[in-house]
């Protein structure tokens, strides 16, 4: 069996991976619109807060030996198991958003290079659909089979995108960069509230934690060295992009406006090299958020979270494949019919929820996980501060979008206090005191 244990290096990969995907093609353009020539200081900022709640997902993996992760971890810290239940199903949900981020992501630069220029709709949805399926029968063959492939994907993109800033670094333009805070202080703190879902990812390494090796030793690590490496990663292309376009560019250019910063220095080449790195960066992600989406599905089930079906596994290797094929099926749905604005918007909001509940639960279970209190509650109070001024951007930005999270949140608590096995059932007590909840 050790031969099928994911080693420290394909660890960190999947941490990379599940981070640099969409999110530094897809957010680079919004962060420089609110934080100007101080964005790489906003993407440091998110960082900030990433390493923080990082630590405290490494002090309650190491106590909790689960693939549930952050399900697990809320139903240890809160003693109302809906709580857990519903932030297990907010999970998937947001999951399901970022998967569908990268698949969409995928399509358009996949049609570009081969010069479809965005004309054929066809082309896009067939190619964020293969890599979805593709991906699907790479989780679906083996847990080796999707760390060795993510490895080999990560060291890519990483490859390519470190080439694109160490090289952009020489052509950077000092005007480009100064005055550094050239949209205010308050904008570099709403750039990295918004810029956030660009570090969602380094929480699936401790679903991983049963299949990789001398998890004492190497889920701390990988999971501190996969945040610093994206860290380090966004801070420099962003520097690069701010150095060699003028905002208005970034903003008018969009998701291609890392592609089109490697031309002044690089020229069509650099077009091309960047649109492959993007094509790297989506697959990876998609790769590294399925493989810890299907195995939380699967542990809430187990919970009687889920339908009994998401626990499902194959005996020769306990992959969870009903898990797997239902939120690929789910993400297709959600890419080829679904409005992607608001879904992002929902991933952004949902997962710093999330890490809020689970510096809250680091810092309600330090008798357990050891530690001083300080460094999860200043990653609770980061966390909460980054989703408020994400509420208030959206109110004043996209207020239609804020409805529809809203409305989103509404349903899930709702399918969950409405179907959820987890419901509380009274009966009438045996010594004739009033009815009393039971679990079923």
């Amino acid at each position: 069996m050790n031969n099928e244990k994911l080693s420290l290096r394909e660890v960190i990969a999947m941490g990379i991976g599940g981070m640099v995907g969409g999110g530094i093609f897809s957010v680079l353009g919004l962060a420089i619109a609110q934080a100007g020539h101080a964005a790489p200081i906003a993407f440091a900022l998110g960082g900030v807060v990433a390493m923080i709640t990082g630590l405290s997902y490494a002090r309650l993996g190491l106590v909790f030996h689960s693939s549930g992760g952050s399900f697990t971890y809320m139903e240890h810290a809160f003693s109302n198991q809906n709580i857990a239940a519903i932030g297990g199903w907010l999970l998937l949900v947001g999951y399901v958003g970022t998967l569908s981020l990268y698949a969409y992501t995928f399509g358009i630069y996949g049609a570009a290079m081969l010069g479809d220029n965005g004309n054929s709709e066809a082309m896009h949805h067939f190619l964020e659909t293969l890599i979805l399926l593709s991906f699907l029968g790479v989780n679906l063959y083996g847990i080796k089979a999707s760390g060795t492939s993510e490895l080999l994907i990560v060291t890519v993109k990483v490859i390519i995108l470190g080439l694109f800033a160490l090289i952009g670094l020489f052509y950077v333009k000092t005007d480009h960069l100064l005055p550094v805070f050239d949209q205010g202080y308050a904008g570099v703190l709403m750039g990295a509230a918004l810029i956030f879902v660009a570090y969602e990812g380094f929480e699936l390494i401790p679903n991983a934690i049963n299949e990789m090796e001398s998890p004492e030793r190497n889920l701390k690590r990988a999971i501190v060295w996969s945040i610093a490496v994206t860290i380090a990663i966004y801070v420099l292309v962003s520097v690069v992009a701010v150095g060699n376009l003028l905002p208005e560019e970034i903003r008018r250019y969009g998701e291609y406006a890392l592609a089109v910063a490697a031309k002044p220095f690089l020229g069509e080449a650099g077009f091309q090299l960047i649109g492959l790195a993007a094509l790297f960066s989506t697959a990876s992600a998609i790769n590294a958020t399925l493989f810890g989406t299907a195995r939380l599905g699967m542990i809430m089930a187990t919970e009687k979270a889920l339908p009994l079906a998401f626990g499902f596994r194959r005996r020769q290797n306990n992959i969870p494949w009903f898990s797997l094929i239902a939120i690929t099926a789910i993400t297709l749905l959600f890419v080829n019919l679904a409005d992607l604005t608001v879904i992002s918007s929902f991933a952004s909001s949902t997962f710093l929820l999330i890490f809020a509940l689970i510096n809250l639960s680091a810092l309600r279970l330090r008798a357990r996980t050891g530690g001083r209190a300080a460094l999860p509650l200043g990653g609770m109070l980061l966390a909460t501060g980054s989703w408020l001024a994400l509420l208030g951007y959206l109110w004043n930005t996209y207020r239609e979008s804020l409805y529809w999270i809203a409305g989103l949140y509404a349903t899930v608590i709702a399918f969950e206090l409405l179907f959820s096995q987890r419901r509380c059932i009274c009966r009438p007590s045996e010594d004739g005191q009033p009815p009393r909840c039971q679990r079923d």
